[in-house]
């Protein structure tokens, strides 16, 4: 059987290799997502620095008592919320009540001492007054006998006594002058409540007044309450750690960069933050308020020592403060020691590496014990006042 070739058919073209195809779209993602790559970095990328190395940092204020005594009752525990001048816990005030009430009494009793002072110096000028005319009639007196004598009219037995009677006159007018100067030290240029025995009195009742208001020992902060350690019973001692209070919206975040990474950083620049508490849903803005003055190898309890035995380069992290949004922390708060995402954005370069103006205010007060010493100086003045002398009407 003879097979016919038909001469207008049309040749059928070969297929394009799949390899070849494939390897054409590889190599055009791979520019492609280059090229993308190198856009990003120019246009955002290296505007940019971020690190997973970063923790909620913040205040952690330790309550410990002023003075030594027994824990009779506690006024909070962990996890509380607590406002500044909130008595915490209550020492047995019992000791702290008796010194008080002895220091209240000395002060009552020195100012009654000390106006017997002033009434003792008014005593001894009527006194020295009364010595002096007793001095002059004891001259005129001799004067007269010495005029006698010669006449036969006085005998020298006689005038001797007027001398012996003008001379003790005159000792005892020098020891009356000797009595209010002694006195008059006591008491020259000042007034009760200034005079030197009722400050002395003062200051010590000021003292007991204190020990008695330290017997509660408040909260110097708003916060909430952690690590309670205290118990009843106990037998505290001043310096002591019973508990310590947080004010969590006072917290920031310390985030630890590379040292490469810091090349471009400034005081001010905006930080994004995310915390693994919230995760992408919640983006906190911050903002630099510090870069770190050393690695943290450096701050270690024990550093390093590159320069004995073998060495190996390892890149060192510098901790970067970075300060929050209050509103922000308040509606979404965080808990000391919490890992955070921080991304700083660099593209502002006008702030400075390092703090150049000093801080002029503190950064933190607390008014929580300003009202004891007010309370004590009230008390003071008014049992100075009580132990005046009274108006006769």
């Amino acid at each position: 059987m003879t097979t016919e070739i038909n001469p207008n058919a049309a040749v059928a073209p070969a297929p394009k290799s799949k390899r070849k195809r494939a390897l054409t779209i590889l190599a055009s993602v791979v520019v492609l997502a280059g090229f993308a790559w190198v856009l990003w970095y120019v246009l955002v990328g290296r505007w940019h620095e971020s690190t997973d190395d970063a923790y909620v940092q913040g205040n952690i204020v330790a309550i410990t008592p002023q003075a030594t005594g027994t824990v009779v009752s506690i006024g909070a525990d962990d996890g509380m919320k607590v406002n500044a001048g909130q008595v915490l816990v209550q020492l047995d005030p019992n000791d702290a009540r008796v010194a008080y009430e002895q220091a209240v009494a000395n002060l009552a009793n020195t100012v009654r001492q000390v106006r017997g002072l002033y009434n003792t110096v008014e005593a001894g000028h009527a006194d020295i007054a009364a010595r002096l005319v007793t001095v002059e009639k004891a001259r005129a007196d001799m004067r007269r006998r010495e005029g006698l004598v010669a006449t036969g009219a006085v005998s020298a037995e006689e005038l001797a006594h007027a001398r012996d009677e003008l001379a003790a006159a005159q000792a005892a007018l020098s020891a009356s002058n000797e009595n209010l100067a002694r006195n008059s030290a006591l008491v020259d240029a000042t007034t009760i409540i200034n005079q030197p025995q009722v400050k002395v009195a003062a200051a010590q009742l000021r003292q007991a007044y204190l020990n008695n208001q330290r017997m509660a020992i408040v909260a110097p902060v708003s916060g909430h309450v952690a690590k309670r350690s205290v118990q009843l019973g106990q037998r505290v001692q001043p310096g002591v750690a019973l508990m310590s209070i947080i004010p969590l919206e006072q917290v920031w975040v310390e985030a630890n960069f590379k040292e490469t990474q810091l090349a471009k950083m400034r005081i001010g620049q905006p930080v994004e933050i995310h915390a693994d508490l919230y995760g992408d849903d919640v983006e906190y803005k911050g903002k630099l308020s510090s870069l770190g003055l050393g690695t943290g190898s450096a701050f270690a309890l024990l550093p390093a020592q590159n320069a004995s035995g073998n060495w190996i380069k390892i890149v060192q992290r510098v901790p970067v403060r970075i300060e929050l949004d209050r509103a922000q922390v308040a509606s979404h708060p965080l808990r000391i020691g919490l890992s955070m995402h921080a991304d700083v954005t660099l593209r502002d370069q006008s702030g400075d590496v390092l703090a150049t103006v000093p801080q002029e205010k503190p950064l933190f007060t607390t008014n929580a014990y300003a009202k004891q010493l007010a309370d004590a100086d009230a008390l003071i003045e008014k049992i100075v006042k009580d132990n005046l002398p009274r108006r006769r009407g």
